[in-house]
């Protein structure tokens, strides 16, 4: 039994020498000659038999015990020469073909802001981008939503220190762009919004939005749905019709909201459209003069018409996407189709 211990002994002693080993070839040899197929801890397994039944447990136990020591001994001394020498020594079989690598592709929510874009942009707007951080003035009370105005409750706002948020809607890039440029304005914002609404197939706390603004002489409602219809025919498709009805915000008078015919069912009525035959997509209107003032542009001379939506809902209708959800969980089996 005292030989058998000796041999641990031995075998103890090379396997704390081996973080000082220098070279990849000495250390494979030495990998070989310990766990090879008639390697060292190969032979003394074997020998056990020989070993007398009260010893052989223990034997046994600190024999498997170095056997796992020497393997992860090996292999981390193994990878940090790869390190030194910037090789790759993980076990990889080199007579295999290559993988061919996945092509990278736009967000499905950046090429519809994309397209969006691109619309506006044949019309003339301005794109422009504004912080994620607003103040008060900007995201509420320049577009007269006053102190009791349920959407600046804490409980649908995240607020920051010192009457700072999170932006809830694009709209303050219309404050600012009116505070810092001359009229005739001309201008459309896409942007991240953020509010405390639930996770759920139809809501998210983070979303995206596009807002537009045209301020100059002369600008009436007609303007508003010539823009308006060139978009609607210009994303979802020159087929689609538009439906303004009469609604409410507090920073346009007056106001309306913008359906189109359902794509899905062409306007009969089906299950995504509630059988209506409509599915509304933004609100939008006549820039209330009380907003013009506020950004010191004479109500009197000027007007304008201001319009916002969602990105998600246009995406997806054209896409046939029914769940808000995955947009956001990153799935690459979603993204991939698109």
């Amino acid at each position: 039994m005292s030989e058998n211990i000796d041999k641990l002994t031995e075998l103890e002693s090379r396997i704390t020498s081996v973080p000082g080993i220098e070279d990849r070839s000495t250390l494979e040899n030495l990998k070989k000659e310990l766990l090879g197929k008639t390697g060292t801890f190969q032979q003394l397994q074997k020998e056990m038999k020989s070993i007398p039944k009260d010893d052989r447990a223990d034997f046994g136990q600190k024999l498997n015990d170095l056997k796992n020591r020497a393997a992860e001994a090996l292999e981390n001394r193994f990878r940090e020469l790869a390190d030194l020498l910037g090789e790759d020594v993980s076990d990889l079989d080199y007579t295999l073909p290559g993988k061919k690598p996945v092509p990278g592709r736009l967000h499905l929510l950046t090429k519809t802001i994309d397209k969006i874009l691109g619309v506006f942009r044949d019309q003339g707007f301005h794109i422009v981008e504004g912080p994620d951080i607003e103040d008060e003035w900007h995201n509420f009370e320049a577009l007269r939503m006053t102190a009791d105005h349920p959407a600046r409750d804490t409980q649908d706002s995240f607020y920051l220190a010192k009457n700072r948020l999170l932006k809830t809607h694009t709209s303050p890039m219309q404050i600012r762009y009116m505070e810092n440029y001359p009229v005739p304005i001309q201008m459309v914002a896409p942007g991240y919004c953020f509010r405390r609404d639930p996770f759920t197939s139809r809501h998210s706390p983070t979303f995206t939005q596009i807002e537009a603004l045209m301020i100059d002489e002369g600008i009436t409602f007609a303007h508003l749905k010539a823009v308006l219809s060139e978009f609607v025919r210009g994303f979802f498709g020159r087929d689609t019709r538009t439906r303004f009805r009469p609604d409410y915000f507090p920073f346009v008078e007056p106001g309306c909201e913008i359906a189109i015919s359902c794509p899905f069912c062409k306007g009969n009525g089906c299950r995504v459209c509630s059988m209506s035959g409509w599915i509304e997509i933004l609100g939008a209107g006549m820039v209330h003069p009380g907003v013009l003032e506020n950004c010191k542009i004479d109500s009197k001379k000027y007007t304008g018409f201001a319009f916002g939506m969602g990105i998600e809902r246009p995406a997806m209708i054209r896409y046939g996407i029914d769940d808000i959800r995955h947009f956001y969980e990153n799935d690459f089996r979603f993204l991939g189709q698109f």
